[in-house]
């Protein structure tokens, strides 16, 4: 970054070197009365160094203020990309979040708690196994649990409402662990 003084010094001699080129671009046939008025303003000028004519500049941005922009930057993409995870997935006959299902539901709820009149339905979902009535019941456990989560990460009560499909929407039809592993889940549905 350059100093208060020599950015003066050097502004000081854009100017004056500004001067002398439109000064050395004068013809003799123009009137000499109507450069003098000119002549006596340029004097002016030139004699206080506060006041420059050059052309408006960006502003300077530091390397730690570029850095924090670029950081940020990259957190927003960051945080945008977790959003598209909208399925949280749970463990067999669990209502608890899983650790690995924390951080995109922590992104959204800091993009659900910054837009409070955007609103999500939780949709609770089970395997096959268990009695219906047991199912939907775990599967609104499990919505409850997603709630709660976002709750805690500042979204609204107003914003969360929550429904249980038990096992009656299956994401994947198969009869064995794969199938039954991607049934089990809570998907996150904005309105």
């Amino acid at each position: 970054m350059l100093s208060n003084s020599l950015k003066q010094a050097l502004a000081l001699i854009f100017s004056l070197a500004l001067l002398t080129g439109c000064e050395s671009m004068s013809t003799s046939e123009e009137d000499p009365m109507s450069a003098e008025p000119e002549m006596s303003a340029e004097n002016d000028s030139a004699g206080d160094e506060s006041e420059t004519y050059s052309a408006p500049e960006e502003p300077e941005v530091s390397a730690e203020e570029l850095a924090a922009q670029k950081a940020k930057e990259a957190a927003m993409k960051e945080q945008a990309a977790l959003r598209e995870v909208r399925t949280i997935y749970f463990d067999f006959d669990q209502s608890t979040v899983k650790s690995e299902a924390r951080a995109p539901l922590a992104a959204h709820a800091a993009f659900l708690s910054a837009n409070p009149a955007t609103k999500v339905v939780l949709e609770g979902h089970c395997d096959e196994r268990g009695t219906k009535e047991y199912n939907i019941a775990l599967g609104e456990r499990r919505a409850k649990a997603v709630a709660r989560f976002l709750k805690i990460n500042g979204v609204s009560d107003s914003q969360i409402e929550t429904v249980s499909y038990g096992e009656e929407r299956p994401a994947a039809t198969g009869h064995n662990d794969a199938a039954w592993a991607k049934n089990r889940r809570v998907y996150i549905e904005y309105q």
